[in-house]
């Protein structure tokens, strides 16, 4: 199964992929993380991995993406993604692995002036679109803040979308956005309240465009509030988190 997490910007969508990702092995799943959020820096440290190289070197860099694609960017990327690809085809300096867990990193943006993320996304939606998983496989894209990845077509090649909500009116209007546009190419979407408390928990869940679609509601966690700020590895392990793979596995 390939799946989406998306929300606005520090709603905790690296934290809750990454307590996902671990519940999921746990439970004998094989899963690949694709950091697709190009200004995050931290999703590997949520894992206590080391960052692999920036899988927009497997087609030259963004440079030569630019430089090489010419007036049809599909034919320059058919020449890297011509069939099928699985797990154990993502070259090894484009991943590290630990505990059952793969992580992969579409590209981060390095330098002032460098331009915009367009080539990641560009070859990550090939990637994903190439990606055969088999039983007990699943992928899960961090996406970057907002809806752009939607507007790329990346959502497009998932087959379950899960957004995080924290309280917030931005959330609660992302929420509505993304449930239309969820509709639109017809994909699965659920939502995961992220640091609620007793306050804000029913106006989220009124506030969302289908109540029956709350996956979880997962309260404030001083333990992991700590680990998240030190850059510790994450050690938390949560029972909401637990329903929200039972939707996966189940």
């Amino acid at each position: 199964m390939k799946i989406s997490v998306c929300g606005k910007g520090g709603c905790g969508k690296s934290t809750i992929v990454t307590l996902l990702a671990r519940e999921l092995a746990a439970r004998g799943e094989e899963v690949l993380i694709v950091d697709a959020d190009e200004s995050n820096y931290g999703l590997h440290r949520h894992l206590g991995m080391e960052k692999p190289e920036d899988f927009m070197e497997y087609v030259g860099g963004k440079a030569g993406f630019l430089q090489s694609r010419g007036a049809d960017p599909k034919a320059f990327l058919n020449q890297y993604f011509k069939g099928p690809w699985t797990l154990s085809d993502i070259p090894e300096k484009y991943r590290t692995e630990k505990d059952g867990i793969k992580l992969m990193c579409s590209g981060k943006i390095q330098a002032v002036g460098e331009g915009c993320a367009c080539p990641f996304h560009s070859v990550l939606k090939a990637f994903v679109a190439h990606l055969q998983l088999a039983d007990h496989q699943v992928a899960i894209l961090d996406m970057e803040a907002g809806i752009e990845h939607f507007g790329r077509g990346i959502d497009s090649e998932m087959d379950l979308l899960f957004m995080v909500l924290d309280p917030s009116y931005e959330s609660i209007q992302l929420a509505k956005k993304i449930a239309e546009m969820a509709a639109a190419i017809g994909k699965p979407v659920y939502y995961l309240l992220n640091r609620v408390d007793a306050a804000a928990q029913q106006v989220l869940i009124d506030a969302v465009p289908d109540e029956d679609k709350v996956a979880c509601v997962i309260p404030v966690n001083p333990v992991l509030l700590a680990e998240g700020l030190s850059g510790s590895a994450l050690t938390v392990r949560m029972p909401e988190i637990g329903r929200v793979a039972d939707l996966i596995t189940g």
